[in-house]
């Protein structure tokens, strides 16, 4: 199966799609959950639970929605792709490793577009979690998971830095300087 998967991706050269699908939409997730967190947090006192249930609900739109749009967008241009091909080989490549990558390629880029916010915002949601399962003591569990996004906003800054080769630092600040941007306008809106 991991060859077939391989293969898919090599022929239709989707490895960076999934890459920047990942990147793209671990950012919304990141600045999403930031964003929630942030105004929960000026809003005043709200109960963990409430804060957990509606971060999980956020994650969870973010993941349908990113699996829908992906793989209705992606199974669109997979297709057109393939009829090119088709048409351009006078073939109708039956059963061939390229019908079958245009069948794989849209559920493994729903897949990663779906749950790379999802997972993102389940790490950032963990001390929430944690505080309100009672697994562990967190004395501020929402600023916590403030600082947890700051962070993975900061990482994926870096992770991007590294791919088009500018400096890590520089990289990782500006990813930084974009969720202090969120939390800038909430405060200003509040």
């Amino acid at each position: 199966m991991l060859d077939r998967l391989t293969l898919a991706l090599r022929i239709s050269r989707s490895k960076v799609i999934l890459r920047r699908y990942f990147i793209t939409n671990g950012f919304d997730g990141v600045l999403t959950m930031l964003g929630l967190l942030v105004g929960f947090r000026v809003s005043g006192s709200v109960a963990i639970d409430i804060l957990l249930v509606s971060g999980l609900g956020t994650a969870i739109a973010l993941a349908v929605s990113g699996v829908s749009s992906a793989y209705i967008s992606e199974s669109a241009e997979r297709k057109h792709e393939l009829d090119k091909l088709r048409d351009a080989m006078m073939d109708r490549l039956e059963g061939s490793a390229h019908e079958e990558a245009a069948t794989i390629v849209p559920v493994m880029v729903a897949l990663v577009n779906g749950l790379s916010p999802f997972i993102f915002a389940m790490l950032i949601l963990a001390p929430l979690w944690l505080a309100s399962s009672n697994i562990m003591a967190i004395a501020a569990p929402v600023d916590l998971s403030i600082g947890i996004a700051m962070v993975m906003a900061f990482l994926l800054g870096i992770y991007i830095g590294r791919l088009s080769g500018t400096f890590w630092l520089w990289a990782g600040l500006r990813s930084s300087l974009l969720a202090i941007a969120i939390i800038f306008l909430i405060l200003l809106f509040n």
